[in-house]
């Protein structure tokens, strides 16, 4: 069965066991329905179901001393109970597993955590692949003797059941750890942070466990909530209280609670008071229509007491039906807090015109060269390229980004717009613009066949891809063409035709055709470059979909990137890397970087024993060697495109995510300044100013640069001091080699100062605030571009009723199987435990799994809470009469004793389920074929 109906099947047990929670469930007679019913809370004294939150001063406290930590916390999607906080610093994220731990904390909150001892740390998975640490048992053996039931949590804090802090004596740490390295003394004067450290790293094979002790900062998410409203109970009681009040007329009717059920997996069952829901919802209840429950709703989380086992939500307003694609992508957008509206007519006047002045102002590039590169339907053109070959034999290179900061002025209604929105969000067939499309697909677009500012970035590249020399600087320029990844794919394959492409101004089809050959050529060697360096790529094919004339996805086609795409993206990379070095050199308590963390290590091991399972080498003690190790395995794996792909989407999980930072934030921290994949100390975002409002940002750190350089050279002439060549041409910041001396001049700082005012450069403070909202923003856009190509795929299996593929085995466990569907790029589960009519045994001898089907009717388990699941939930089966009969489908099914081993390749049939009854899902069962059914 689909896993969002297991883990309300686990939600719906826990409150079955809990009758003394009289605000959740209350029980009435079976005489017309379900007998679960929700309780509107009330003021009453309750038994607390959760361990009390610590008040603030009591949490300031406990972090302050180092006995508290905190983290936001994370919920597992396929398990609820287990979720896990990713600690700064910390190579495990540690997990809080069950509710009682959880302690009402909800998917994003910012939570402290207290950290459980070693003792109870459980094994990780794939840890037994490890080669046994000589002191591991030693250390645990010194960790039980000494009886550290507050070893990595603070040596003194013990939380009481009020939620006060009480002090403890120290907790002396044995000698056993003498004989690791570590002294007793060193070990007692370390704080909760560096104890877990030393602990992860001396007890590889273990996952951190703790608890949440507090709930610091409320996750956004608690205010968007979507879901369905279940109904039917609240609707059978109220008929049941009729029924009594007409046999006693002095009983009152009580007004219950109604349950919420989220789409998010991450999200509990929430409780609703009826007298609180809109007058549109009420109606439906009034009048017993049951097709409410049909209905995606938006709410929020008002409250969960810890009497309460679930949380109190308030509905806000109804979306449509849950089989509308439309009132889907509206709670897709409202979920995550996309801002669908429409721009200011205030914003929309402070646009500034373009004076000639500020054209001549600017280095001319015009008769350059220039043209894009995008995908075809691009409306925003951020970037342009341009090259040309010098008599030497070096390469100029020109990367001309649309200069969005001269229109989007600091402190304006326009800027706030789009700070609020900080990302453009892509929707598949239309998308949402970050700035106003005046702006975005006009004035700033690099369009061709017009004159465009832009900031340019121009290196000297010899043929090995040493970069010479090179210059920054706000231009003004002419694109000749608009090209499309495909074009630039053609010309690099010698196919192009230029017919149904227009060209401006002054150049030939042989100019841009020789250009785009001579980018492909400096790319590639960059590429090699950055490989040899130690980058990672974890490239993979994608699903893309087919449209017909009503907007709606018919079929897929599987994409992937080519040589062109590959082209803009080095050069794009190049950018980023050059404007992140200069604006950190330049101010290097307020640049806006970007950074990516090591992979996580647990689910790094995870991966690795997986590949070791099917024996596969994979090496990754750095990111250099994990590239070469997932090459090596591609060669091995050129026969097997489909196991490969599945390797590289593996591959992908243990990788973090990277994040904008403020490097005044980690300044005594500079190690932690890295981008892991890219293998560079800086990095930035600057090439996608129209879409990304941390490139507006960092554009106006660049132009405070070029001014204070500007302002430095005119004090040196004022002073009569005599500037160097090096200052004359190519900037004292902004040029490939630098003094240092003069970077710190005071000259240079007095400079930098100015011109950071003038052009809006955030202070520290500002822009970690900054940092973190657009973090938080992009990942909400990544989600909602998730969240839409699923509600595509259930929309094209919807379409197709069923959908025959093949799938290749991951993982068999005692009650499902894993399995990959390479046609849809997606992993699913098959149950096969308390199946009737189907009998599932393991053979050790072969390391399979024997799927068998049985005509005889199964007795239920003894104090088995439920029947068995009939066999139509795990497989289809079809009778061999029934497909010669009907041919529409080529894939032939399997058979009857069912052998099946890690990677077995297998049919299987896909439909959608959902829509008007609950969260959209695929749905994947065996396809088998057998006379018996």
């Amino acid at each position: 069965m689909p896993e969002v109906h297991l883990n309300k099947q686990v939600a719906d047990e826990n409150l079955k066991i809990r009758p003394s929670v009289s605000n959740v469930i209350h029980e009435e007679p079976d005489t017309v329905g379900p007998i679960l019913i929700a309780r509107p809370v009330d003021n009453h004294a309750r038994r607390k179901v959760y361990p009390p939150h610590l008040s603030a001063e009591a949490v300031s406290k406990g972090l302050e001393e180092g006995g508290l930590l905190s983290a936001i916390f994370h919920v597992n999607a396929h398990n609820s109970l287990e979720a896990y906080c990713k600690i700064d610093g910390v190579q495990n994220d540690v997990l809080i597993s069950g509710m009682m731990a959880q302690n009402r904390a909800i998917e994003g909150d910012t939570v402290s955590i207290v950290i459980d001892p070693p003792s109870l740390w459980p094994r990780m998975k794939g840890s037994n692949e490890i080669p046994n640490n000589p002191n591991s048992l030693q250390l645990q053996q010194a960790l039980v003797q000494i009886g550290c039931d507050n070893a990595c949590s603070s040596s003194n804090m013990v939380i009481q059941d009020n939620g006060a802090v009480q002090e403890n004596g120290p907790v002396s740490c044995g000698d056993g750890f003498t004989d690791n390295g570590l002294s007793r003394d060193v070990y007692e004067s370390m704080n909760t942070l560096e104890k877990l450290c030393t602990l992860v790293s001396l007890l590889p094979s273990k996952r951190p466990t703790g608890r949440v002790v507090a709930v610091m900062e409320k996750s956004p998410r608690r205010d968007n909530v979507v879901g369905f409203l279940s109904v039917k109970q609240w609707i059978y009681s109220r008929e049941n209280k009729r029924r009594k009040s007409r046999k006693n007329k002095h009983q009152a009717d009580v007004d219950d609670g109604i349950f919420l059920i989220p789409n998010d997996p991450k999200l509990t069952k929430m409780m609703v008071c009826v007298e609180n829901l809109p007058g549109s919802v009420r109606k439906f209840l009034e009048a017993g229509d049951l097709t409410i429950e049909s209905f995606l709703v938006a709410a929020k989380i008002v409250d969960w007491a810890d009497e309460s086992y679930i949380p109190e939500a308030s509905v806000i307003q109804i979306f449509g039906r849950g089989s509308d694609i439309d009132a889907q992508i509206a709670a897709i957008l409202f979920e995550h807090a996309i801002d669908a509206s429409e721009f200011s007519s205030e914003a929309l006047s402070l646009v500034p015109q373009i004076p000639h002045e500020e054209l001549q102002s600017r280095r001319d590039l015009r008769n350059s060269c220039i043209f894009t590169i995008d995908p075809a339907t691009a409306s925003d053109l951020d970037d342009a390229l341009s090259v040309e070959r010098l008599p030497n034999g070096v390469f100029r290179v020109g990367v001309h980004i649309a200069d969005v900061s001269y229109f989007v002025l600091p402190d304006t209604p326009l800027d706030s717009d789009a700070q609020s929105r900080s990302t453009s969000v892509y929707l598949l067939q239309r998308k949402l613009s970050m700035l106003p499309p005046l702006l975005s697909d006009n004035l700033a677009s690099l369009n061709p066949g017009v004159d465009r500012l832009a900031f340019s970035i121009v290196w000297d590249i010899d043929s090995a891809g040493v970069i010479l020399d090179r210059w920054i600087g706000r231009t003004v320029i002419h694109s000749s063409c608009k090209l499309s990844y495909e074009h630039a794919q053609e010309i690099i394959d010698g196919a192009f035709d230029a017919k149904n492409t227009k060209l401006y101004g002054q150049f030939e089809w042989c100019d841009v055709i020789k250009s785009v050959k001579s980018l492909h050529e400096v790319s590639k060697v960059l590429k090699e470059n950055r490989f040899r360096s130690g980058a990672l790529s974890l490239e993979s094919p994608k699903i893309g979909f087919l449209f017909d004339e009503e907007g709606l996805p018919y079929d897929t086609v599987v994409t992937g990137r080519k040589d062109s795409n590959f082209l803009v993206e080095e050069l794009m990379l190049l950018a980023n890397k050059t404007a992140a070095e200069v604006i950190t050199r330049a101010y290097p308590s307020c640049a806006l970087l970007r950074r990516h963390p090591e992979p996580n290590a647990r689910k790094l091991l995870e991966f690795e024993a997986f590949c070791g399972k099917h024996g596969l080498k994979l090496d990754t003690s750095s990111s250099v060697h994990m590239h070469n190790s997932l090459e090596q395995i591609r060669e091995e794996l050129k026969n097997d495109s489909s196991l490969f792909g599945i390797l590289m989407s593996y591959a992908a999980r243990p990788m973090q995510l990277a994040s904008y930072f403020c490097s005044g934030d980690l300044k005594h921290n500079n190690g932690e300044w890295c981008h892991y994949s890219l293998a560079v100390p800086l990095y930035t975002h600057f090439t996608s100013p129209l879409r990304r409002y941390s490139d507006i940002v960092v554009h106006r750190t660049l132009a405070a640069v070029l001014d204070a350089e500007d302002n430095f050279r005119k004090a040196r002439r004022r002073s009569r001091k005599k500037l160097t060549e090096r200052e004359v041409v190519n900037g004292f910041l902004t040029g490939l080699r630098v003094c240092e001396e003069e970077v710190e001049s005071v000259e240079a700082r007095e400079a930098l100062g100015v011109a950071a005012k003038k052009y809006g450069v955030f202070c520290a403070e500002s822009l970690s605030v900054v940092a973190a909202h657009c973090n938080e923003k992009k990942l909400s856009s990544r989600r909602v571009k998730d969240a839409i190509d699923r509600l595509y795929m259930w929309a094209l299996l919807k379409r197709k009723k069923i959908l025959y593929s093949e799938a290749r085995v991951l993982g068999i466990g005692p009650k499902f199987m894993s399995i990959y569907i390479s046609k849809l790029a997606i992993e699913k589960r098959i149950y096969y435990d308390e199946v009737e009519g189907l009998k599932a045994e393991w053979l050790v001898a072969t390391s399979s799994l024997l799927l068998n089907h049985s005509i005889h009717k199964r007795p239920n388990r003894k104090g088995s809470p439920s029947k068995f699941r009939p066999i139509d939930e795990t497989a289809m089966i079809v009778s061999p009469i029934d497909l010669e009969i009907e041919k529409t489908n080529n894939l032939e099914p399997s058979v009857f004793p069912l052998t099946l081993h890690l990677l077995s390749t297998i049919p299987v049939a896909l439909h959608a389920i959902g829509g008007d009854d609950g969260p959209l899902d695929i749905v994947a069962r065996l396809y088998v074929s057998s006379y018996f059914h």
